[in-house]
C-alpha cells in the first residue's frame, strides 16, 4: 500500500510538471519560449469550398508558398507569394502581420503543411491550411487569377 502511494505521488509530480504533450510520444515537453509562442497559433485545416468562402468574404489573407513559376501559371487572386523553398522563407513570413488570419497553400498540400511549423514558431495567431492545395482549389472550380 505504501509503495502504491509513493508511485501515485511520483506520477502526479511528473504529470504536474508537464505543460504540453509532445505530438509524437505523449511525453512531457520542456517548457520554453518556443512552446509559449506556438501555443497561441490556431491552425485549421480546410477543404477548398471552405477556403473559397473565407477568401470571398475577405476573412483571410492568402499566402501561396509555391515557386514563382507555379504562381505565374495561376494563383488565388490577391495571394502573396512567399516561396517555401526560397532562401529566406521565414524572414519573408516574419514581415507579415502575425495578428491577421492567413490561408496558406501550395500545389498539393505538402509544402503548406510543412510551413505551418514556421507560422507557429513566428507566433501567428490564426492559420488555415488548404488541404489538397491549389490543385484542390482548381478542381473545386474556384476562381484562378493569371
Amino acid at each position: 500500500m505504501k509503495r502504491l502511494v509513493v508511485l501515485m505521488v511520483g506520477a502526479l509530480l511528473v504529470l504536474a510538471g508537464c505543460r504540453s504533450p509532445s505530438a509524437n510520444s505523449g511525453a512531457c515537453a520542456a517548457p520554453s519560449s518556443e512552446v509559449a509562442a506556438t501555443a497561441a497559433t490556431r491552425i485549421t485545416h480546410v477543404e477548398a469550398p471552405e477556403a473559397g468562402r473565407l477568401v470571398a468574404a475577405h476573412l483571410v489573407q492568402v499566402v501561396d508558398v509555391r515557386t514563382p513559376e507555379e504562381y505565374a501559371k495561376g494563383h488565388i487572386a490577391g495571394a502573396k507569394l512567399i516561396n517555401f523553398t526560397g532562401p529566406d522563407f521565414a524572414g519573408e513570413l516574419a514581415r507579415l502581420d502575425r495578428n491577421q488570419p492567413y490561408l496558406v497553400h501550395c500545389a498539393g498540400g505538402g509544402r503548406s503543411a510543412k510551413s505551418l511549423a514556421t507560422f507557429q514558431q513566428l507566433g501567428f495567431k490564426s492559420v488555415f491550411n488548404l488541404d489538397g492545395g491549389f490543385n484542390a482549389w482548381e478542381k473545386a472550380g474556384l476562381p484562378v487569377a493569371k
